[in-house]
């Protein structure tokens, strides 16, 4: 008899209970899916890892990154160990998003660090270190990347647009593009045919030899009157 009413009990809680679980999981189903409104637990963001890794001292969002760096960092589009790989705000992503090249492994392929990319277990927010990033803009200039996403374990499928590269070294050390414009100015004067310029004075003596000649008797006769 006790256990029939015990048992009664238990089934009246879950009933009452059962629809609250449903439901919160539903919601947390479609807040992992970016479409709810329930927050999920603190994740790290790209931001904070890439900074970490690469020690470029930038803050606030990715998308800014590349603008803050101006004037503060040197900036490129070859991809170097170090630099920070700069991506602008694409369909989605939009603030951005940065990662750390942690090798090159061709022309046109490395292996980055960064954090809040991939899903992981279910989960956002999570590190993926060594994971290809491969260019795959028309002209090899890094300025579109195809990037490992770990639920498919191979390249995704979207191009993403870059920036560019954020070195870690004062933006004294103009960026390559800049140093290239430079060098290329000095070679344009370097090559330009120089014209040398005699005084005038002199061309105006080569030109009148008689003057001289008088002019030299008007200084002997002078003399010898003194």
């Amino acid at each position: 008899m006790t256990g029939r009413i015990l048992g009664s009990v238990l089934g009246a809680a879950l009933a009452l209970i059962a629809p609250a679980l449903a439901a919160r999981a539903i919601d947390m189903d479609t807040a992992m899916s970016g479409q709810g409104s329930i927050s999920l637990p603190t994740y790290l963001q790209c931001v904070p890892y890439a900074r970490q890794v690469s020690g470029v001292q930038i803050y606030g969002d990715a998308w800014t990154w590349w603008s803050q760096a101006a004037g503060r960092y040197a900036r490129g589009f070859a991809p170097r160990v170090g630099a920070v790989m700069s991506f602008k705000p694409h369909g989605n992503m939009r603030l951005g998003h940065v990662a750390a090249v942690s090798r090159i492994v061709d022309a046109r392929t490395v292996l980055v660090r960064h954090s809040n990319w991939s899903p992981i277990n279910g989960r956002r927010g999570q590190i993926e270190n060594d994971v290809r990033a491969v260019d795959v803009s028309p002209d090899n200039d890094w300025s579109e990347v195809r990037v490992w996403y770990g639920p498919i374990q191979a390249l995704g499928g979207t191009r993403w647009p870059l920036n560019g590269f954020i070195y870690n070294r004062p933006s004294q050390r103009l960026d390559p593009g800049v140093q290239l414009a430079r060098t290329e100015r000095r070679r344009e004067r370097s090559a330009a045919p120089r014209i040398e310029f005699q005084p005038v004075i002199q061309i105006a003596r080569n030109a009148d030899p008689i003057g001289e000649i008088i002019a030299a008797r008007s200084t002997r006769t002078l003399a010898r009157r003194d």
